[in-house]
């Protein structure tokens, strides 16, 4: 028996008639809480990253920007170029989401070098206190996926498929709530653990290069369970997605920087 849910409106609430949607505040909710995440660790005395406030807040808006900038173009070129081409305008038209975590994360990767590059930072550093932080985003991320029924799931007859009055009738898997629980909640879980209670800090690249390859693995995981991109479908006879193509790129790159951190000497 599935579970049947009224489907919440994509705008959150409306301010002088401009309207604030769950997608928007998903973000600025990420990008808060791990604004206020990464200066905690930051000051802590056994932090390997010695950087200001006004450095921290400078370091924020280029992620931001990264994300943003890096998470669309990743989602034009990888998952829909075809569409763009021929609607160049919406590209702009982020607010009704389509955004690339794969190029999100490319985004991140390219603002941090430019930041450490600037402000004499080591870049791995930076990044794997970015490790620690990111899942908070990515929680947030999927649940408004949810909110907006993006992303849903393959049909199933599971005691807690979802089907959304005034929406199709088949029951699917709640899809973007697995990958706020796995990529989400139980990644940061993991990353702090590794972060507070190993020497892996000591090993600048180590935790980034460890948060890809688990990421890689939940997402992988996840995608059984998502229903592919209708314009996009399978990439394989066998059932291989985009998803799952680029998070296998991204483990194997997440472990050639993990084992090159582990081989530099310890800070």
């Amino acid at each position: 028996m599935a579970i049947t849910l009224n489907p919440i409106s994509p705008v959150a609430f409306s301010i002088l008639g401009l309207d604030i949607r769950w997608y928007a505040l998903a973000y600025i909710a990420g990008f808060i809480c791990g604004y206020y995440l990464f200066k905690h660790l930051c000051n802590k005395s056994n932090s390997i990253v010695k950087i200001s406030k006004q450095q921290i807040d400078d370091l924020l808006t280029a992620i931001v920007l990264g994300v943003i900038v890096g998470g669309r173009l990743g989602y034009v070129l990888f998952y829909n170029l075809q569409y763009f081409l021929a609607h160049p305008i919406d590209i702009f038209a982020v607010w009704h989401g389509g955004m690339s975590f794969h190029g999100g994360l490319i985004g991140v990767l390219v603002a941090i070098f430019l930041f450490a590059r600037k402000q004499k930072q080591n870049p791995w550093a930076l990044l794997d206190l970015m490790a620690v932080v990111a899942p908070i985003g990515l929680f947030f991320g999927r649940i408004a996926n949810f909110i907006n029924r993006e992303v849903m799931g393959r049909p199933t007859d599971a005691p807690w498929a979802v089907v959304f009055n005034g929406d199709t009738p088949v029951p699917r898997h709640p899809s973007p709530l697995y990958e706020a629980a796995t990529e989400g909640a139980l990644l940061f879980v993991i990353m702090y653990y590794l972060y507070k209670r190993t020497n892996l800090r000591n090993h600048p690249g180590a935790l980034a290069g460890i948060m890809g390859m688990l990421y890689a693995i939940f997402r992988m995981f996840c995608e059984q369970f998502r229903a592919p991109d209708t314009h996009i479908g399978f990439l394989t006879s066998w059932g291989l997605t985009m998803g799952q193509l680029l998070s296998g790129l991204m483990f194997i790159g997440g472990a050639v920087i993990l084992a090159c951190a582990l081989k530099r000497n310890k800070l």
